[in-house]
C-alpha cells in the first residue's frame, strides 16, 4: 500500500477530484480545507463543503454525500469516512494503513524526502542573530540565535536551499569613539586575556570621554571619518576589532549548534548604498525632506505625512550619511541578485516592527517600479526574555546578562541535577566526565527549548526551574523521553534502525498503539504549521504531546513480551517515536542524548 507523507495534503487533492467527478457546479472553487480534526471525531476534518455549498444555495450535507460517494477507492480503502453535522467530512486512518505508513517513513532520510516539497528548488536567505562587533552578546541576542536556526531547520528540511547570513553591526558612528578609546586606553594584558571585554571597556570610557559638543567628541569624529576614508591605521583597527568579535561570537555558537554561510555585516554594503539613492530617485520613490532623501507611504494610516508626526523612511541623512535603511535596502537587492533568493527572512525584536515594514514597501514599490523580481519577505518578531517581575532580565546589580554567563550557569545548574540524579542510582553510574558531558547538552537545550516553546510573539519569563524541570514541555523530558527509548532497544539488543521489524509487526491492535501511530503520521502537520507560520513553538508542541502518547503507550503496553510478532510491533512503534522525536529536535536546532 502506498501512503503519502503529508496525509491531510494527499486527502486535500482527493477531494477536489472527486468535486469534479461528481460534477459538482463550478467544482474547481471548491476548497476542502482540510486539517487535523479532533481525535475523537478522526484524524482529519475538511470544514469547505459548507462554505461552498451555502454560496451556491445547495444542501451542504447533501454536498458531502456527493463527495464521499466519488472519493477514489484507494481513499475508502486506507479511511473510514463519517459525514458529521451538516457536512464536515470525517477521515480516520485504518489501523492497517497507519502501519504501511511507519513502514513508508522509516529513516531520516525518508522523512526528508516526503518533507521536501514544500520548498523544493526555491533559495532562502535567513538574517539572524547579527550582533554588534566589539560588544560582547548578551541575553536579548538569544532569541534571534536560536528561532532563526530553527526555522534554518526547518526551511531546510522541506526542500529549500538555506543561505544563513550574520547581518553584523559592525559599521558606523560608535567606532569612531572605540578607536578613540582604543588608542589612548587599550591594556595588551587584557586584550590578550580577554579581547571583546577589553573592547567593550574602553568604548565605554571613550563614549565617556566624548560628550556632546565637546572637542573630544570632535576628534572622534575624525577618527571615524579616516576609517570611512581608507585610513590605513584605523581600518587595520577595525578589522582587528571584526575578528575578533567573530571569535568571540563563533564561541557562543559552536554551543548552540549555530554555523553561518555568511557574516555580511553592515559595513559590506557601504559601496553599495549609491545604486540605492540613484534608483529610488529615479523611480520618484524618494524625495528630498530638508536635505534628507526619504520615502513616503502616504497610503499606510501610520507612515504617511499626512498624520500628526510623519514618520518618512530616512533612506539618506540630511548630512549625507547612510543609516540602516540606506544598508538593508542595499542588503535586500543584494540577496535578489546575488544568491537569486526566493525567500528572505529577517529575524529581529518586535521593536524593528516599523522599520522592517517600511522597508519592505519600499523593497516592493522600488522593485516592482525597476522590474526586478521580488522575493517573499518575512519579518520574524519576538518578545522580551523578562524576569518573574516581568521586567527585562537583569543581573543582581542591574547589569544586563552576557549570554555567555547565562549558557555557563545553565551548564552548571544541569550538573547539579545530573549529579544528583546519578547518585541514586543502584547501578550503571556516570562517571564525573559523563555527568558533564550530559549536562552540557540538558543545560544548553534547556535554554534553547524553553526559548522555542513559547509562541514567538509573546514575552516570556525565564524561570531556572520550569526550564529543568523533568516534566512538562521542557527539553529535560524530551531528552530523557529520547533516552528511554534507546533504553528499551538495549534491554532487546537491536538497533533503533532494524528494518526487519517492518516485515516481522503485525497489526497494530491495542487502543494505546493506535493512539500512538495517529500521533507520528501528524508529523508531516507539524511540520507544515511550524515552517508556513515560521514559528517554531508548533514542533515544540507536537513533540511535547507525541512524548506523552508515547508515555502512555508504554505504561498500557508492555513493549518487550515473549510473542515475537507483537514484540516487533511494539519495537517498530518505538523505534518510529524515536526517529520523530529525534529528527524533531535536531530540527529546533537541540542536541541529543541516548543515556541520561
Amino acid at each position: 500500500m502506498h501512503v503519502a507523507f503529508h496525509l491531510a495534503a494527499d486527502l486535500d487533492t482527493a477531494l477536489k477530484t472527486a468535486a469534479a467527478t461528481a460534477g459538482l457546479a463550478d467544482a474547481a472553487a471548491f476548497a476542502p480545507e482540510m486539517r487535523t480534526a479532533d481525535p475523537k471525531h478522526g484524524d482529519f476534518q475538511a470544514n469547505g463543503t459548507l462554505g461552498y455549498a451555502k454560496a451556491r444555495k445547495l444542501n451542504p450535507r447533501a454536498t458531502a454525500e456527493q463527495l464521499v460517494a466519488a472519493l477514489p477507492s484507494s481513499v475508502r480503502e486506507s479511511y473510514d469516512v463519517t459525514i458529521a453535522g451538516p457536512g464536515f467530512i470525517n477521515f480516520t486512518l485504518k489501523p492497517a494503513t497507519l502501519l504501511a505508513w511507519l513502514r513508508a517513513y522509516a529513516t531520516r532520510e525518508a522523512l526528508t524526502a516526503g518533507a521536501a516539497a514544500a520548498h523544493a528548488g526555491q533559495t532562502w536567505v535567513v538574517d539572524y542573530s547579527s550582533p554588534n562587533t566589539a560588544k560582547q552578546m548578551h541575553v536579548g541576542h538569544l532569541r534571534s540565535a536560536v528561532i532563526g536556526e530553527a526555522i534554518c531547520r526547518l526551511l531546510a528540511f522541506t526542500g529549500a536551499r538555506v543561505i544563513r547570513d550574520n547581518h553584523l553591526g559592525d559599521w558606523g558612528t560608535q567606532f569612531g569613539k572605540l578607536i578613540y578609546g582604543y588608542k589612548r586606553w587599550a591594556n595588551p594584558d587584557a586584550l590578550a586575556a580577554d579581547a571583546i571585554e577589553e573592547l567593550e571597556r574602553v568604548y565605554k570610557l571613550g563614549n565617556d570621554a566624548t560628550p556632546e559638543g565637546s572637542p573630544a567628541l570632535d576628534e572622534a569624529r575624525n577618527e571615524l571619518v579616516a576609517l570611512q576614508n581608507g585610513d590605513p591605521t584605523n581600518v587595520a583597527l577595525w578589522k582587528k576589532f571584526s575578528e575578533v568579535s567573530l571569535a568571540a561570537f563563533q564561541q557562543i555558537y559552536d554551543r548552540l549548534g549555530i554555523t553561518f554561510d555568511h557574516n555580511l555585516g553592515e559595513s559590506f554594503y557601504n559601496d553599495k548604498v549609491g545604486r540605492v539613492y540613484s534608483e529610488l530617485v529615479e523611480t520618484k520613490l524618494a524625495e528630498d525632506s530638508n536635505g534628507a532623501l526619504v520615502v513616503f507611504h502616504d497610503e499606510h494610516p501610520r507612515f504617511s505625512r499626512n498624520t500628526e508626526r510623519p514618520n518618512p523612511f530616512m533612506v539618506r541623512k540630511a548630512d549625507g550619511a547612510s543609516g540602516y535603511a540606506s544598508t538593508d535596502l542595499a542588503t535586500a537587492l543584494y540577496r535578489t541578485e546575488h544568491f537569486k533568493a526566493d525567500g528572505i527572512v529577517v529575524v529581529t525584536d518586535f521593536r524593528q516592527g516599523d522599520h522592517f515594514e517600511q522597508l519592505f514597501l519600499t523593497v516592493k514599490k522600488w522593485f516592482a517600479a525597476k522590474g526586478y523580481r521580488l522575493p517573499e519577505l518575512h519579518h520574524v518578531t519576538f518578545g522580551a526574555v523578562t524576569g518573574e517581575d516581568g521586567k527585562a532580565l537583569k543581573t543582581r546589580d542591574g547589569g544586563v546578562i552576557k549570554l555567555k554567563a547565562l549558557l555557563d550557569e545553565a551548564e552548571e545548574r544541569a550538573y547539579a541535577i545530573v549529579t544528583a540524579k546519578n547518585a541514586e542510582r543502584e547501578t550503571d553510574r556516570f562517571s564525573d566526565e559523563e555527568c558533564r558531558a550530559i549536562a552540557r547538552t540538558v543545560g544548553i537545550a534547556s535554554v534553547q527549548y524553553a526559548d522555542l516553546s513559547q509562541n514567538r510573539s509573546s514575552n516570556y519569563v525565564f524561570s531556572w526551574d520550569k526550564m529543568l524541570a523533568l516534566d512538562g514541555n521542557t527539553a529535560p523530558y524530551l531528552l530523557y523521553a529520547v533516552a528511554r527509548i534507546h533504553s528499551i532497544f538495549r534491554k532487546a539488543g537491536v538497533a533503533p534502525t532494524d528494518r526487519t521489524l517492518d516485515a516481522a509487526a503485525t497489526g497494530l491492535a491495542t487502543p494505546a498503539e493506535i493512539n500512538l501511530a495517529r500521533k507520528l503520521a501528524k508529523f508531516p502537520d507539524a511540520l507544515r504549521l511550524a515552517g508556513d507560520t515560521l514559528r517554531p513553538h508548533f514542533l515544540c508542541m507536537y513533540l511535547y504531546e507525541l512524548a506523552g502518547d508515547y508515555s502512555t503507550f508504554n505504561t498500557a503496553d508492555k513493549v518487550l513480551v515473549d510473542d515475537p510478532a507483537v514484540r516487533a510491533r511494539r519495537l517498530l512503534l518505538c523505534a518510529r517515536t524515536l526517529l520523530t522525536l529525534e529528527t524533531g529536535l535536531h530540527l529546533l536546532g537541540l542536541r541529543t542524548l541516548t543515556r541520561m
